[in-house]
């Protein structure tokens, strides 16, 4: 095992010697700021298994939260998660905005600098920074590079659509953000346009922005696609007559549908979170997650589920 390979000159030689002799397995870790995952299929061609790490999932949350002699019910450090995400170096802080607020900020700041900035040798920060607050804003809207450009246009600030598509490839590869395709159930093809970014971490968000009550659902979705990836599953939003999926969740050959709400409330609810499943011309398990306490198991078919109990049970 290999930590910190980015210091090593010419590391990528004596790795593909060990292993072209097979002498051993080797483990390696690295910075991103120099060392992101892309340059890995150009230095060990063919030779290596990119293992994705991601901030803590909410049971890592709550394992972290115990340890620290946090008595805290689940609910309240769910909120807490929600409220500064799953950096694991949030733990050694009281958890209050103006000790995690300014500790997230840094860090933000330092993956803009060092692995973008610096990296790509970017000259306009303020267009990568309006960039990233707008990704951040609307995160998990669908957006085109296109309509950002014309959103800055009408803010008097003039940036290419090549420039915006660069500059979010630049903060997916430091992730900051994750990029998803949309994908048309009944047509059986990816569509090219008006994709969707999700937030790396929610915590980093709420440093740029402060914590936004009204934004939960979102916030929401968002921890839910997060930890679908935890789990190995590829992830695409759903298109169907007009109407969205909020995800099409795909591992080895199997496929779930799941609609995420924060609250079931009404009838009209009910029905378009469980209509636009419903609708789907299929039999592959479907699945409503939301934060109501009491609900039925089953509605027509389509399993529902509280976000919690979804998010802490044991993957298969």
């Amino acid at each position: 095992m290999v930590d910190e390979i980015q210091e090593i000159e010419g590391w990528e030689k004596a790795i593909n010697s060990v292993l072209a002799q097979g002498l051993a397995d080797v483990l390696i870790t690295g910075s991103n700021a120099h060392l992101p995952s892309t340059d890995l299929a150009t230095l060990l061609t063919g030779r290596y298994v990119e293992i994705p790490v991601y901030p803590l999932s909410f049971s890592e949350f709550l394992a972290f939260r115990h340890a620290a002699g946090d008595t805290t019910d689940r609910t309240g450090c769910f909120r807490q998660f929600l409220r500064y995400g799953g950096l694991p170096g949030l733990h050694v802080l009281p958890l209050v905005d103006d000790q995690v607020f300014p500790f997230l900020n840094a860090i933000l700041n330092t993956i803009l600098l060092k692995d973008i900035v610096k990296r790509h040798a970017i000259r306009d920060v303020g267009h990568l920074e309006r960039i990233l607050s707008f990704a951040f804003d609307n995160c998990g809207c669908p957006v085109s590079a296109r309509s950002i450009a014309a959103y800055f246009k009408n803010q008097q600030t003039r940036i290419t659509a090549d420039t915006v598509l660069s500059y979010l490839a630049h903060l997916c590869n430091a992730f900051l953000l994750f990029r998803t395709g949309r994908f048309e159930i009944k047509g059986k093809k990816n569509l090219e346009f008006l994709d969707k970014y999700y937030l790396g971490d929610l915590g980093l968000r709420h440093a740029l922005f402060g914590y936004r009550e009204p934004d939960v659902g979102g916030l929401l979705e968002n921890v839910v696609f997060l930890e679908l990836l935890r789990r190995g599953y590829q992830v695409k939003v759903g298109i169907l007559d007009q109407g969205e999926i909020d995800f099409i969740a795909e591992r080895h050959g199997e496929r779930l549908y799941i609609q995420v709400a924060y609250l079931l409330a009404g009838p009209e609810t009910l029905l378009r979170e469980f209509g636009s499943l419903a609708r789907i011309p299929d039999n592959h398990p479907k699945l409503v997650l939301s934060m109501d306490e009491v609900g039925q198991a089953q509605r027509e078919g389509i399993r529902w589920q509280h976000v919690l109990d979804f998010l802490t049970e044991t993957p298969t």
